[in-house]
């Protein structure tokens, strides 16, 4: 089932600054989706539409088949939404925020205090359920955020930079908390501009630049738009003649290939001409070198355009 179905969708504000331009995309539900790119590409204006928070200006945006300018109730009852500088209240304990968001998502007392110290529990922040938020740190803050957008069981998560200020042992409880709902079947939608933080947790991505869509898919649909090959990295007491190699060090190789099955006949090259392997591994283009070089294509691609 499509979770989320965006087709030519644009936001122009005011002054004609395009923030989202003509992108279309569709995520399934379950997936752990990455809306990456940095700050000011569009990740939050398009955040804002699928939430119905703003209208577009041209295409449409449907989630669960629902319009959000249309439905926004509707939209909201299924949905959750963490951003990164959450409004919540200050005065009030991080337990009675949670009930008193609950209650605004129609879930009855007893549900509400159920669900909420569980979360606080799953977050590790039961120690601090009775304490103000005003006297809670940044990271705390960003926890019960995330308990907040949890609170009714939505069927959609939108995250907006979800381990932003959190230690390490929280922002790994977060991520194991994020695949544990996609494989529940819970769609995440995740903004952020930390690529290889999204390599980590994100099955299929959308790489986002200045409000243009620059690819989707997952991580080998992307790596085949920019290249193919593999480097293997090597540590061999010697390299026989014949074969290509870049010297990294002493002893240490790297081999370009264009697929694993060659790495074997590497190994056999060497060891028949007497060598001795160390060491080897393959490492593939990561999504952060993915991301630049589609920028670079999409650059060039303009640039013959505007010939």
């Amino acid at each position: 089932m499509i979770a989320v179905l965006i087709e030519n969708l644009s936001k122009i504000y005011t002054g004609g600054n395009k923030a989202v331009n003509d992108i279309s995309l569709a995520v399934n539900q379950g997936e752990v989706f990455g809306f990456l790119g940095p700050n000011g590409a569009g990740k939050t204006t398009t955040i804002k539409l699928l939430c119905g928070m703003l209208t577009p200006s041209n295409g449409s945006c449907r989630v669960f088949d629902l319009d959000p300018a249309q439905n926004p109730e509707k939209l909201h009852q299924l949905s959750g939404v963490m951003t990164e500088h959450a409004q919540m209240y200050d005065h009030l304990t991080g337990l009675d925020n949670l009930i008193f968001f609950g209650t605004l998502f129609g879930m009855n007392m007893s549900e509400c205090k159920k669900r909420a110290n569980a979360l606080l529990n799953r977050l590790n922040l039961t120690y601090a359920g009775q304490r103000r938020l005003s006297t809670y740190s940044t990271g705390m803050r960003q926890r019960l955020s995330l308990a907040r957008a949890m609170l009714h069981s939505p069927k959609i998560l939108f995250l907006d930079e979800p381990t932003s200020g959190l230690d390490p042992e929280s922002a790994q409880n977060v991520n194991t908390l994020i695949q544990e709902l996609a494989a529940s079947g819970t769609t995440i939608f995740l903004c952020t501009h930390q690529l290889r933080y999204a390599q980590e947790i994100c099955t299929t991505y959308g790489l986002i630049s200045e409000g243009s869509l620059l690819a989707t898919g997952n991580i080998e649909k992307l790596r085949s738009m920019v290249s193919s090959k593999l480097t293997v990295r090597l540590k061999a007491s010697l390299i026989p003649n014949g074969m290509v190699y870049e010297k990294t060090g002493e002893d240490t190789y790297n081999i370009t290939v264009s697929s694993e099955d060659e790495i074997p006949l590497i190994i056999k090259g060497i060891v028949g001409a007497g060598g001795d392997v160390y060491h080897v591994s393959a490492d593939q283009i990561p999504l952060e070198e993915i991301y630049f070089s589609l920028i670079d294509m999409n650059n060039g691609k303009m640039e013959r355009e505007n010939l």
